[in-house]
């Protein structure tokens, strides 16, 4: 038998719409099984969490069937409660399916601390950008009888005298001892 007589004739005809049919009925149950397990067309709405504490926005979430996994806790904002939620993510109003997991970063309870530098002997000129780029402030300047004008004798904190490596709060006020240019 040719090729082309096989092609032409009826069992071939026949074999091609069985196929076709069976292609189309396991795409249809395939659809249909998808539509099921994935719940197609129910979505879960992300509620707004920023600015709760941790055990409201698992409860929050819960109630919406929803998974809270927490990331690494930021920069401590001080608009923001200790522990509170400063960010999610998906965002509020967002539609998204059941279990999802919503990733929300917490407020940690205060400024990391960061060590001091070493500005003993240097000018004003070096020790205040210095300070403030790592995220301090620079705080009341005392000037006492020192040949070297306007160079750092020594730090202090809250009365405390800072050496280098001391550790800080980021924000923290340092209050620098300057010499004058006067002989002692």
């Amino acid at each position: 038998m040719s090729l082309i007589k096989f092609l032409t004739s009826k069992v071939f005809f026949k074999q091609l719409l069985i196929a076709v049919v069976a292609v189309f009925v396991l795409c249809f149950i395939i659809l249909r099984w998808l539509n099921v397990t994935t719940n197609h067309g129910k979505f879960e709405t992300v509620p707004e969490l920023t600015g709760k504490s941790i055990s409201v926005a698992e409860i929050e979430l819960k109630d919406n069937n929803l998974v809270m996994q927490i990331q690494d806790s930021a920069n401590y904002n001080p608009d923001y409660p200790k522990f509170a939620v400063i960010d999610q993510e998906p965002p509020a109003g967002s539609k998204v399916k059941e279990n999802r997991k919503i990733y929300i970063t917490l407020n940690p309870s205060g400024y990391r601390k960061i060590a001091v530098p070493e500005l003993k002997e240097r000018t004003f000129r070096q020790a205040k950008p210095t300070l403030e780029a790592l995220g301090f402030n620079v705080g009341k300047l005392t000037y006492v009888d020192n040949i070297a004008k306007d160079v750092v004798l020594k730090m202090e904190f809250k009365g405390d005298v800072l050496n280098a490596g001391d550790k800080l709060p980021k924000t923290s006020t340092i209050d620098l001892v300057l010499g004058n240019g006067n002989r002692p």
